[in-house]
């Protein structure tokens, strides 16, 4: 659509009109771990849950969380709380947690252990999370109607990267050295995860999910040409089966974290219809050169949201500025800090409602 759009109070809710192409202004607004460790009511269930798997596989502290920050602050997406490696664990890879260490894998380096993953049954096994999604559905028809679910999982080259590593690293140096010395290994696994991440995301949506985004967040760390092989052809081969099992509108949100000038390929190349910019992205710069028919969602620096005052204004001004005239959604452009005063958060939505 070309031409902006207040916000009205039409029933549709803002989020999705934003992500279908329209121009709402303000923009929707919600942040990527919007439910987390910086909010007091969500330490207090996460102590109560013990180890971190626990609380993403038990519903009723799940959902708990997941509600918190829209009652908070009124956000307009509501994003399930849960795990990219979800995937993994219900494909049957250990997963724990490790305090101060996060998350520990049993890794998987070659054929046998790639071959001892199972595909089918991914949602099967993913039930207690389906049961959150229903939860938090439920919760906003009944308190927040104008909120929209979002569901999400990690990209095929994203989840790969924690499998094979098994863990958390700055470079990830195991699966980008299988990608390159033994691509069709490595390229077996990436087809198992489309496989798997695509059942995941279509049990979501059929809990009621509204929205889908991926999470490609070490896409950053490859050249383009592996660039194009194992982040936008998996993430394109995803979108394509979601499109054959999900209604063709159904909103589907890419995020290739660091993609620097590959994300304007990336947003022409796998059919979402939305893509996030990270905080190293020039609005400006992806303004030009992502198509407006794809809405764009970013992208303040979540250490202007701990800084606050004049600079958090400032910074947020500078996005809504570049981002006016377009189908858009106001996002961090990395997960928020546990460190981020609450305060703060109230202080940048009414930046943002304020246009």
């Amino acid at each position: 659509m070309t031409s902006e759009t207040p916000w009205d109070g039409r029933p549709a809710k803002p989020l999705l009109r934003a992500l279908a192409g329209e121009q709402v202004w303000p923009p929707p607004l919600w942040l990527m771990r919007q439910a987390g460790r910086y909010l007091p009511e969500y330490r207090e269930v996460r102590a109560r849950a013990g180890d971190f798997v626990t609380l993403c596989t038990t519903p009723e502290m799940a959902a708990e969380v997941t509600l918190q920050p829209i009652r908070r602050y009124g956000f307009d997406a509501a994003i399930l709380f849960s795990d990219i490696l979800m995937v993994p664990w219900a494909m049957g890879q250990p997963l724990r947690f490790a305090e101060g260490e996060g998350p520990v894998l049993e890794p998987v380096r070659d054929a046998a252990a790639i071959g001892a993953l199972r595909v089918a049954g991914v949602a099967e096994r993913a039930a207690p999370i389906m049961e959150t999604v229903r939860r938090v559905g439920a919760g906003l028809e009944a308190e927040a109607p104008r909120t929209a679910l979002i569901g999400f999982a990690g990209s095929p080259f994203t989840v790969a990267c924690y499998m094979v590593e098994g863990r958390g690293s700055r470079d990830f140096a195991h699966p980008r050295a299988m990608a390159h010395a033994d691509p069709a290994l490595f390229g077996r696994l990436i087809r198992m995860l489309v496989d798997a991440t695509a059942e995941y995301l279509v049990a979501q949506a059929e809990a009621g999910a509204e929205a889908l985004m991926l999470f490609d967040s070490w896409a950053g760390l490859l050249p383009p040409a592996q660039f194009r092989r194992w982040v936008i052809e998996p993430n394109a081969a995803l979108v394509r089966v979601l499109r054959k099992r999900l209604p063709p509108e159904f909103p589907l949100i890419g995020f290739p974290r660091l993609a620097g000038p590959m994300l304007a390929e990336f947003a022409q190349r796998t059919g979402v219809q939305a893509v996030g910019m990270d905080t190293a992205m020039d609005p400006r710069w992806a303004a030009s050169a992502v198509p407006d028919t794809i809405a764009l969602q970013g992208n303040l620096d979540p250490l202007a949201l701990i800084a606050g005052g004049p600079a958090l204004e400032v910074e947020a001004r500078a996005i809504l500025g570049a981002m006016r005239g377009r189908p858009f959604v106001f996002n961090l452009g990395h997960g928020i800090e546990k460190t981020t005063p609450p305060e703060h958060v109230s202080a940048l939505v009414r930046v943002v409602r304020s246009g």
